[in-house]
């Protein structure tokens, strides 16, 4: 095998790689949890993404709604994770999630704004224990400080 067939088989691993998601419906989701639904347009080297018809998807629980964001930016750093949506996958209705109206949105958001702010209580107990039990450090104390 010479080393250009080589090179065909090996997978992209830099952005290069998200080329396939052009002008496709995708899902990302960002390091603070948001996820964000819309058409993927455009990248450059550093992975900026550019979403148009974007919405914020919020859920509690089997419940979500739709915040429309429009045209939107994502910086590169931000993204965890961006995989196409299957769109026929998406018509089928699942029974578990329930989509709300418009109109509800302010309760959901109240709703998810009480989830977030108990998960941060939980994730800070779970901290100091490891902390105090396993030796880890501190958020925000792990760095070169020697």
């Amino acid at each position: 095998m010479d080393a250009e067939s080589i090179l065909s088989h090996v997978a992209f691993t830099t952005s290069g790689s998200i080329v396939d998601c052009i002008d496709k419906k995708v899902l990302i989701i960002l390091r603070d949890g948001r996820k964000l639904i819309g058409v993927f347009r455009s990248f450059d080297q550093f992975a900026n993404l550019v979403l148009q018809d974007a919405v914020e998807r919020v859920s509690v629980g089997n419940r979500y709604g739709d915040i429309p964001r429009g045209l939107f930016l994502v910086r590169g750093e931000n993204v965890v994770m961006l995989g196409e949506i299957d769109l026929d996958a998406e018509d089928i209705p699942n029974p578990a999630a329930v989509p709300l109206p418009p109109a509800a949105l302010p309760q959901l958001l109240e709703a998810h704004k009480a989830e977030a702010a108990a998960r941060k209580v939980v994730d800070a107990k779970k901290s100091e224990v490891l902390r105090r039990e396993r030796g880890f450090c501190a958020e925000g104390a792990e760095g070169d400080g020697y």
